[in-house]
């Protein structure tokens, strides 16, 4: 196996001396999808923060392409609930906004962001302005931007929760699509079960109190997935047990 794009070295973080992450460990491989699971509480965006170098462990370390990640960077990007477009500037400049600073000249930022906004479908709304936009259309704007920036890992948290379910299930069909084709690594907080199925190459469940990896599940059911099928339902069954922890082994895969 290549080394891992992301390693999670026996991080814990501390808050006001309260433990709120303890002796995290986990290597992500480029071009994985990973979901991480758990009750409000459990350190899930901490987790985040780490990764994407906005905060700093108390101890362990997070190292991206085997460099210890000091500060955040354009490498690894995050994206939120907020989609954060600025509501003066046109789609195609909210892209491009993201993209200044980086050395590209004005018709190559364009390019880019014009590739990135087609990659989404929103190919014919260049022009249109945040406001006449629904909120899938705002977080397709916000992945294409973040996309802009070809990063080589992308840090989502819960990026579709305020979301209707037909708009979620949408969206969650274009980043795999967008993922397929870009091939980069996200790893995804999600409070939503059968979205991280959906999307997961793996899942990692966390236990609150301090925030602890409680369970590894391994899935290597093809992309898309059938959420009605019996694999589907078998991977939704365990997890249900596990956030009601009926079952105190760690770490155990399960192949389908």
């Amino acid at each position: 196996m290549t080394a891992p794009i992301i390693s999670i070295q026996q991080v814990s973080k501390m808050f006001a001396k309260q433990p709120v992450l303890d002796q995290i460990s986990l290597d992500v491989q480029k071009g994985e999808i990973i979901a991480i699971l758990g009750k409000s509480g459990c350190g899930k965006s901490t987790l985040l923060n780490l990764i994407g170098g906005f905060e700093q462990p108390s101890s362990g370390q997070v190292l991206l392409d085997d460099e210890i990640v000091m500060k955040a960077s354009k490498r690894c990007i995050m994206l939120m609930q907020n989609y954060g477009l600025l509501p003066w500037r046109s789609v195609q400049k909210n892209v491009e906004l993201a993209l200044e600073g980086t050395g590209l000249t004005k018709i190559e930022r364009q390019r880019r962001a014009q590739h990135y906004l087609k990659l989404v479908g929103l190919e014919n709304r260049l022009s249109a302005l945040p406001s006449e936009l629904s909120g899938g259309m705002q977080q397709r704007v916000a992945i294409a931007r973040a996309l802009a920036i070809q990063p080589e890992v992308i840090l989502m948290d819960e990026p579709f929760a305020a979301l209707d379910t037909f708009t979620r299930y949408y969206l969650q069909d274009e980043l795999l699509a967008i993922q397929k084709e870009e091939k980069t690594t996200i790893l995804l907080v999600t409070h939503d079960i059968d979205e991280a199925i959906y999307l997961a190459d793996r899942i990692f469940i966390m236990s609150p109190n301090p925030g602890r990896i409680h369970r590894e599940l391994l899935i290597r059911s093809t992309k898309p997935r059938d959420r009605s099928d019996s694999d589907f339902q078998h991977f939704r069954e365990i997890i249900f047990n596990e956030f009601q922890f009926t079952h105190p082994q760690n770490a155990v895969e399960y192949n389908i």
